[in-house]
């Protein structure tokens, strides 16, 4: 298949050459010059049974390997991250979640956290945010923080729960809340509950 549009566009190219051409001498020429182009491909092809190499698939072929190879290392440094940061917290937003099960509201703890955004390029395109908790009573502490993650609507699209056990006064902890949404959704982090206990 990849011959005949190759003899076709040989000789469609000679053919066109052969229309621009002023004078008859010109013509047949380039006729000549065709039939003798398509007669060569065709006896230098004749017993060819696979398709010719072409320098356009190879350069598709190596985009489409560097893309996969890409996106590979890109799912393998957000698996990375969150694996470094996860498993950290993973006692703590056990407890987190159930601390924050019969809480209604608010919480209690809201003014004692903050929440800074983690560029996708450095979380291997994970939506993060580092939840910055501090403990501003006068007695250690365990919080629990969910945090939601909007769209420019307002919709709560994805929510995650971390927390800090054992938090001495005046001191903070940074556990980082994760979205699963894809990277090219907007996001907006923002603190729904925080619950002192």
């Amino acid at each position: 298949m990849a011959v005949a549009a190759a003899l076709l566009l040989a000789a469609g190219g000679l053919a066109g050459l052969s229309a621009c051409s002023s004078s008859s001498n010109g013509s047949s020429s380039a006729s000549g010059a065709a039939s003798a182009l398509a007669s060569a491909l065709s006896s230098a092809t004749a017993g060819f049974s696979g398709e010719p190499p072409s320098a356009l698939a190879s350069k598709a072929a190596s985009a489409v390997a560097s893309a996969s190879s890409r996106v590979s290392s890109a799912a393998a440094a957000a698996s990375s991250f969150e694996a470094s940061v996860s498993a950290a917290g993973a006692k703590a937003s056990q407890a987190a979640v159930a601390a924050l099960a019969p809480v209604s509201g608010a919480g209690n703890a809201t003014a004692d956290v903050k929440l800074t955004g983690v560029p996708t390029a450095n979380s291997g395109g994970l939506h993060a945010v580092v939840v910055t908790i501090t403990n501003h009573s006068g007695a250690t502490a365990s919080y629990a923080v969910k945090i939601d993650f909007n769209d420019p609507s307002g919709k709560t699209v994805d929510t995650a729960i971390v927390g800090a056990e054992n938090l001495a006064p005046g001191k903070s902890a940074t556990p980082v809340a994760f979205s699963r949404q894809p990277e090219s959704v907007t996001l907006i982090p923002k603190v729904a509950q925080a619950q002192r206990y």
